[in-house]
């Protein structure tokens, strides 16, 4: 009977070998959806994310169902429960997601976002602009630990004081998003810094100061680099950084009071109230904001010539749900102050489903880890394992388009082989870090990529080149490897010798 029972589950496990895919087929759907993107990207421009992007992940989606099922007899129910699973991880970000098309719409029509770029033109020079946009967004995404928060507040602000000044959308974006990371990746409040360390099984704190390490190198390069550009770029005359604040002056009423709403919602987050509730009590209180401050916003939006309360009830969840557009007489102060609302949302949400449902039908398929199998491979020393890890982390990030997933994928498929090879914890952690949580703003159809371009109104691919943290991080993760700077190795991790060997630890 126990030899029965030991056959049949020998037979179950070569079953289950047979299934998975060589890693040339499995990479026939990625390579799919690459060409697609390669002919949508260029023929849609930034009208790619309103149909031309999600198709093509779907698209993509049915060549992996299609290998998974005639090839390699997999059921229809497992692939639907892969898709549905990964869905239902992303429901937190939707909503959070549809929480922030609601804050940009009610912090923007109450007079936040005019008064903080208001008090930013007088305050910010354009030579410091840049490296101090970077700063600002650091210290903010430290604090708070988020950096959807973070983009999705201070960020918009700062990009309206950049474009007044003449910065292009591309350079202002690039050092938001790149302090935002910084923070995210590096503050203990942060969900990505507790998933990497509790993935790997890290202590918190360990893990953060071990990141230290690759860390502010990349910040210091980066804060030089837009330090640099400022001064280059910064010569725009104050002419136009003093019509953009006379006409925001004339279109809203301007107060310090209004700055009451990010110092509640910075406040929330400190006491760890939960993003969702915390954005929710924000977007409320931006809408009370709207109604004590900007009554005439109201009536320009309901078009009507009396305050009552049907029209302002009307206007209210025009700039909560739907998209607003002001007239200031000044073409670019216009789009500064266009809303989207929550409506503004449903193309990114509608394109996060058809990445989750991708990465799903790949990892129930077999197909990511039979891919990730061949980075497993090469892992014989630190610098190999390090460079197998970014390279992993990189392609999680693409093929299952979600930070969250990638860390956690990454982070098991590797555990095992680190404590194998000798390796600390908090080397896997690191480099998870420094290859999931800083790249996944840097791909266009990845979740966070998704959001930030939804948020700040320009496209991934523009802002992707002066993201210079998010770039360096994991360089700087590989070439500290090489160096062995930090890195302890308990013993020889030479497949062909004797593993118990031990060997000279680096510093």
């Amino acid at each position: 009977m126990i030899t029965f029972a030991s056959s049949n589950k020998k037979k179950n496990n070569m079953d289950e070998k047979s299934k998975i895919p060589t890693p040339v087929i499995s990479l026939i759907p990625l390579f799919v959806l690459v060409a697609l993107l390669a002919m949508v990207i260029p023929i849609f421009g930034g009208d790619a994310l309103l149909g031309g992007s999600q198709v093509s992940l779907l698209i993509a989606s049915s060549v992996c169902v299609g290998i998974a099922m005639i090839k390699y007899n997999y059921k229809w129910s497992s692939l639907e429960e892969g898709m549905a699973k990964n869905i239902k991880k992303v429901t937190p970000a939707i909503i959070i997601l549809l929480l922030i098309g609601a804050i940009s719409g009610t912090w923007m029509l109450s007079g936040v976002v005019p008064t903080l770029i208001y008090y930013g033109l007088h305050t910010l020079t354009p030579q410091i602009f840049l490296a101090s946009c970077c700063l600002i967004c650091a210290i903010v995404s430290v604090i708070t630990g988020s950096s959807w928060t973070t983009i999705a507040t201070i960020g918009v602000a700062l990009l309206g004081i950049g474009k007044a000044q003449g910065f292009e959308a591309g350079w202002i974006a690039g050092a938001i998003i790149s302090g935002a990371y910084f923070g995210d990746k590096i503050s203990p409040l942060s969900d990505t810094t507790v998933l990497a360390s509790s993935t790997t099984g890290t202590k918190l704190f360990t893990h953060i100061r071990y990141m230290l390490v690759t860390t502010v190198p990349s910040i210091i390069i980066t804060l030089i680099i837009f330090t640099i550009a400022g001064f280059l770029k910064g010569n725009v005359a104050h002419e136009q950084t003093a019509l953009f604040a006379d006409t925001l002056a004339q279109k809203f009423n301007l107060s310090p009071w209004l700055l009451l709403v990010p110092v509640i919602t910075g406040i929330l987050i400190l006491i760890k109230l939960p993003t969702i509730i915390t954005l929710f009590i924000s977007s409320v209180i931006a809408g009370i904001c709207i109604l004590i401050f900007q009554p005439h916003i109201l009536l320009q939006i309901a078009q009507g010539e009396t305050l009552d309360f049907t029209t302002g009830f009307k206007a209210l969840m025009t700039s909560v749900f739907g998209s607003t557009s002001l007239s200031t007489g000044q073409p670019e102060i216009d789009a500064l102050v266009a809303t989207r609302g929550m409506r503004g949302m449903m193309d990114t949400i509608w394109l996060i489903i058809c990445a989750m449902c991708f990465g799903g039908v790949m990892s129930a398929s077999g197909m990511i880890r039979s891919i990730t199998d061949v980075f497993v491979r090469f892992v014989r020393k630190p610098k190999s394992a390090v460079c197998s890890t970014v390279a992993s982390g990189l392609f999680f990030n693409t093929c299952t388009a979600d930070q969250y997933l990638s860390i956690i994928l990454t982070g098991n498929l590797f555990k095992e082989l680190y404590k194998n090879r000798g390796l600390e914890s908090r080397l896997l952690s690191r480099t998870v870090e420094d290859s999931v949580t800083v790249t996944s703003v840097l791909i266009p159809w990845n979740s966070c990529g998704m959001t930030q371009a939804t948020v700040l109104g320009v496209s991934t691919l523009t802002y992707l080149p002066y993201c210079f943290f998010n770039l360096l991080s994991p360089l700087m993760s590989i070439i500290i490897a090489f160096t062995g700077f930090k890195i302890k190795q308990t013993f020889s991790s030479e497949l062909s010798g004797n593993n118990s060997k031990p060997i000279k630890q680096a510093a």
